[in-house]
C-alpha cells in the first residue's frame, strides 16, 4: 500500500484526499449516467414490440428479390426465417431489460452483458438471413444504441482507481496525445462511410433490394458480379453483412472512451487495432481478388477498401502509446494481465488542457490529422501502385503479368499508406523486396508486351530508389524514434 502511495504522488496524485475526491466522483458520475439503463430498458421494450409494430412475417414477397436468394443459396422457408426473427427480438428485448435492471443494482458484469446482446443484435439478422429490411434496420440501430448506454456512456466497470484519478493525458516523451477526439474523428468518419457502402451492398445480398448500382463497371454489373460471386457465396452468412457489423464496431470503439485511454483502457485500444488493421488488410485482399479470380471490379467494394486503407495509419500511434505504456507497467513489476484490462496511471505522464474543439477548422483539421504525414516519396511510390493496376488497361498485358502487376501494384499501395504514419515509417522497406519482384517478373511470367516488361523494371528501379528515404518525422514519440530510421 505504501508503494502504491508513493507511486500515486510521483504520478501527480492527492492521496490524502485522492480516494474520497475518486469515490465521490464516482458516484457523481454513475448518478448522472443512471439515465442510461432506464434508456435501455425502452429499447428492450421497443426490440420486443417490433416484431408486430413492423410485421417481421407479414411480408410482401413480391416486393423483394427473395426468389433469387432462393436460387443462390440454399435456405429455410421465408416464414421460418421471419418467426426466427420475431422469437429472437422478443427474447434478446426481454434480457435486455432485465440486464438494464441489474446494472441499476450495481452489478457491473451486467453491463458487459448487455453489450454482449447488442453485438448479438447486429449479427443475428445474418445468422437468420432475415427477409424483413425492416428487422435488419432495426436491430442494426437498437444493437449499438444498447453498447453505447452500456459501457460508452456510463462509466465502464472495472477501470483502475489510479489510472482514473491520474488527469496527465500526454504520453511521457510525447508531444502530442495520439487518443483525443480529434485524433478519433477521422477514423469515425470513414467507419460511417463504410456502414453506408456495405449496409447498401448487404441488403443486395440480403435479397431486400432487387438491384444493386454501380457507377462505373456495369456490363456485366460489377457490383452485382463481385457480392454473388463464389466467393462471396462461400460465406455462411452475408459478407457485406459482417463488413457492417465490422465498420459498426470500428465506430463505436472510436468513440470509447476518453483522451486518456491509451493507459485506462489498453485493451480496447488493442482490440480497435485488431479491428482496423486486420479488416483493412481483408478489403485489400479483396480488391487484389476481383480481377484475378471473379474477372470485373466492384466500385462501392472499391470505395469500402479505400475508406479502411485510409483509417490504418491513424490507429497505429495510439497502438503504440499503449504498448509503451504496458512495457513500463511490466517494468514496474504490475500484473501485465490485469493491468491490460483495467489500466493503471503512468509516471512522466503531462496534462494537457487545450480544447480541443475550438479555433479555425484549419486548425482543428491539423491537430487530427498528426502522426500522418504525406513525404513526396511514398505519394510517388502510391501513384506508381496505382498505375501498375491499371497496365491490363494500358498494354492490354494478359495472363500471369497481368496478375502480377495487378497484385504489386496494391501491396505497393498499401505499404506506402501505411508508412505514412510517422511511427510506422519503417514499413516502407517492404517495397524494396516488391521493386526487386518487378525488376524480375519481366523475364519470368509470360502476358506482357515489350513496352510493359519495359515499364515494369523502370517501375521496380524507382520504387527501390523512392523507398530508401525515410521523410520527416514531425513529432515525439519517446524511445519509438529510435526506431524511426
Amino acid at each position: 500500500m505504501e508503494h502504491q502511495g508513493e507511486y500515486m504522488r510521483k504520478a501527480g496524485m492527492d492521496t490524502d484526499m485522492g480516494m474520497d475526491d475518486h469515490m465521490q466522483m464516482m458516484e457523481r458520475r454513475r448518478t448522472a449516467t443512471l439515465w442510461c439503463h432506464f434508456a435501455n430498458m425502452l429499447l428492450g421494450c421497443w426490440l420486443i414490440s417490433s416484431p408486430f409494430i413492423f410485421g417481421y412475417t407479414n411480408l410482401s414477397v413480391s416486393d423483394l428479390d427473395l426468389a433469387r436468394l432462393a436460387a443462390e443459396r440454399d435456405l429455410p422457408e421465408v416464414s421460418f426465417r421471419a418467426l426466427l426473427m420475431v422469437w429472437n427480438d422478443v427474447i434478446a428485448g426481454a434480457l435486455i431489460v432485465l440486464f438494464a435492471v441489474l446494472s441499476l443494482k450495481r452489478i457491473s458484469w451486467s453491463q458487459w452483458a448487455n453489450s454482449a446482446m447488442g453485438l448479438w443484435l447486429m449479427f443475428a439478422p445474418l445468422v437468420f438471413w432475415t427477409p424483413s429490411p425492416a428487422s435488419y434496420g432495426n436491430a442494426l440501430l437498437i444493437g449499438g444504441l444498447v453498447i453505447t448506454f452500456s459501457v460508452l456512456v456510463p462509466m465502464m466497470p472495472g477501470m483502475s482507481m489510479a489510472g482514473m484519478m491520474q488527469k496527465a493525458s500526454v504520453p511521457p516523451g510525447w508531444d502530442y496525445n495520439p487518443s483525443t477526439w480529434l485524433q478519433r474523428l477521422p477514423i469515425a468518419i470513414l467507419a460511417v462511410l463504410g456502414i453506408v457502402l456495405a449496409r447498401y451492398l448487404a441488403a443486395y445480398q440480403l435479397g431486400h433490394t432487387d438491384s444493386a448500382w454501380d457507377p462505373f463497371f456495369d456490363a456485366p454489373n460489377g457490383t452485382e458480379t463481385i457480392i454473388t460471386s463464389e466467393m462471396s457465396r462461400a460465406w455462411p452468412v452475408s459478407d457485406a453483412g459482417i463488413g457492417v457489423m465490422a465498420y459498426m464496431v470500428e465506430l463505436l470503439m472510436a468513440v470509447m472512451g476518453d483522451a486518456r485511454r491509451w493507459r485506462t483502457m489498453p485493451w480496447m485500444v488493442a482490440a480497435f487495432g485488431v479491428v482496423v488493421v486486420p479488416l483493412g488488410a481483408v478489403s485489400i485482399f479483396f480488391i487484389i481478388a476481383q480481377p484475378i479470380f471473379i474477372g470485373t471490379w466492384c466500385t462501392l467494394c472499391l470505395l469500402q477498401a479505400l475508406a479502411m486503407l485510409i483509417m490504418m495509419p491513424y490507429a497505429l500511434d495510439e497502438l503504440v502509446a499503449m504498448g509503451q505504456f504496458l512495457k513500463n507497467a511490466n517494468r514496474r513489476g504490475k500484473p501485465f494481465w490485469r493491468t491490460f484490462f483495467t489500466g493503471d496511471a503512468m509516471e512522466g505522464s503531462r496534462q494537457d488542457d487545450t480544447p480541443e474543439f475550438e479555433g479555425a477548422l484549419s486548425g482543428m483539421a491539423l491537430k487530427g490529422l498528426r502522426g500522418v504525414n504525406l513525404p513526396w516519396t511514398l505519394v510517388a511510390i502510391t501513384l506508381l501502385g496505382l498505375w501498375l493496376m491499371c497496365t491490363r488497361l494500358i498494354f492490354d498485358t494478359t495472363g500471369s503479368m497481368a496478375n502480377s502487376d495487378h497484385l504489386m501494384g496494391s501491396l505497393l499501395i498499401t505499404v506506402s499508406v501505411l508508412a505514412m504514419a510517422e511511427v510506422a515509417r519503417p514499413l516502407r522497406m517492404l517495397n524494396i523486396p516488391i521493386g526487386l519482384w518487378l525488376l524480375v517478373a519481366p523475364w519470368l511470367l509470360s502476358g506482357g508486351a515489350i513496352t510493359a516488361d519495359v515499364a515494369s523494371m523502370i517501375v521496380g528501379l524507382l520504387v527501390i530508389g523512392l523507398s530508401l528515404p525515410r521523410g520527416p518525422i514531425r513529432h515525439r514519440y519517446a524511445g519509438w524514434n529510435q526506431l524511426l530510421r
